[in-house]
């Protein structure tokens, strides 16, 4: 997975993902480890928390398959 700070990272992650002000900002951090790092493509905006969640299990899935992981666009839900 890429970040901001640390470029790639690979290895056993943690990926912790917080709601506010109408976006989602995804952090990373090897686990057990005290420094996080911020994914790249992160902040994004987020209309509610239950989308942010969506998008912490997302984030989970594409840090799963690896391949450079950014943090993924959800589907813009119909209005």
């Amino acid at each position: 997975m890429l970040t901001v700070e640390a470029g790639a990272v690979t290895g056993d992650l943690t990926v912790h993902t917080t709601w506010a002000d109408n976006e989602a900002r995804v952090a990373v951090q090897y686990s057990g480890a005290s420094d996080w790092f911020t994914m790249s493509g992160s902040p994004v905006p987020c209309a509610s928390e239950e989308e942010s969640r969506d998008l912490h299990d997302a984030v989970v899935a594409a840090v799963r398959e690896g391949n450079g992981a950014t943090v993924p666009t959800l589907p813009v839900p119909p209005v």
